[in-house]
């Protein structure tokens, strides 16, 4: 006997009504669920699916800084790096020689935010001199690269005080150019070589070669407060604490070479190095001086 087979005909009209309800319960559903996704119809609209997360690009992963940890790892990254030539100038320590200090007496010859008072020298070949972080910056030139004073300035009987920096290279780093009554001098800071001090010239013969002649050491990117004395009757100089240059101008004659003659009456120069200058000071000793 076939027990799968319906036993009545109203079993039979009861199995059709069954299999009716399946079809269209599974239309139903199927027409539900292409209104939502498209039942994987070509029509289905499509959604962009971002690729799997690389580790490297996790916050906090070995490969990448998040936000807080770039702020503590990477405090100065917003900073601009200087170049080369200003590297040295804007970040070197404070002078180690700080002996003389700066005298705050007398007029201020450089303000520390521009050139008022001075001309670049027009040396053949000189670098672009510039004013940054309240220094008178010199760079490196094919030779000479300086200023000259524009003021209206004694030539008798003054100071002139101002720090040096040796930025980068291996001459002087300061040759200052100075009134010597009518006639001009030049006090030479680390030259012929980098380590020559003395006054050029007297009676034709340069710093390197007369009776101011001395050898010292400079270290690059150290500060060196200068001062300089003149007087009717000497020349007189000090680097820090330690006097450099006493010299009785009674039967000398006094001149510069050629090739500073731009820097009259009153100018500063490098030679092939870049220099750093600051706190330039005129003092006058007129009353001083005075019998």
């Amino acid at each position: 006997m076939d027990t799968n087979r319906p036993a009545s005909g109203s079993g039979r009209i009861l199995h059709r009504k069954s299999l009716s309800c399946i079809a269209m319960l599974t239309v139903a559903l199927c027409l539900g669920v292409t209104s939502t996704s498209g039942c994987r119809g070509e029509n289905a609209p499509t959604k962009d699916v971002p690729e799997p997360a690389s580790p490297n690009d996790v916050p906090g992963s070995p490969g990448v800084e998040s936000e807080a940890q770039a702020a503590v790892i990477s405090p100065a990254a917003s900073q601009s790096v200087p170049d080369e030539q200003d590297k040295t100038s804007s970040t070197q320590p404070e002078n180690q020689n700080a002996g003389a200090k700066q005298n705050e007496e007398g007029t201020p010859l450089f303000d520390g935010k521009s050139l008022e008072g001075w001309k670049v020298s027009d040396f053949a070949g000189h670098g672009e001199v510039r004013v940054e972080n309240g220094q008178l910056i010199l760079p490196w030139g094919e030779a000479l690269t300086g200023v000259t004073s524009t003021r209206e300035l004694p030539t008798e009987d003054y100071e002139i005080h101002l720090e040096a920096m040796r930025v980068d290279g291996s001459d002087f780093f300061c040759g200052l150019t100075f009134p010597v009554g009518d006639d001009p001098a030049s006090l030479i800071l680390g030259g012929w070589g980098g380590t020559v001090v003395g006054v050029s010239s007297i009676n034709g013969s340069d710093a390197s070669e007369n009776e101011t002649t001395k050898y010292m050491n400079f270290d690059t990117g150290n500060w060196y407060a200068v001062r300089l004395r003149v007087t009717e009757p000497r020349i007189e100089a000090w680097i820090g604490e330690e006097k450099v240059v006493e010299l009785e101008r009674a039967g000398r004659e006094f001149s510069i070479r050629p090739e500073v003659e731009l820097s009259r009456p009153l100018g500063i120069a490098s030679w092939q190095t870049t220099a750093a200058l600051r706190n330039i000071r005129l003092i006058s000793l007129a009353d001083e001086m005075k019998p």
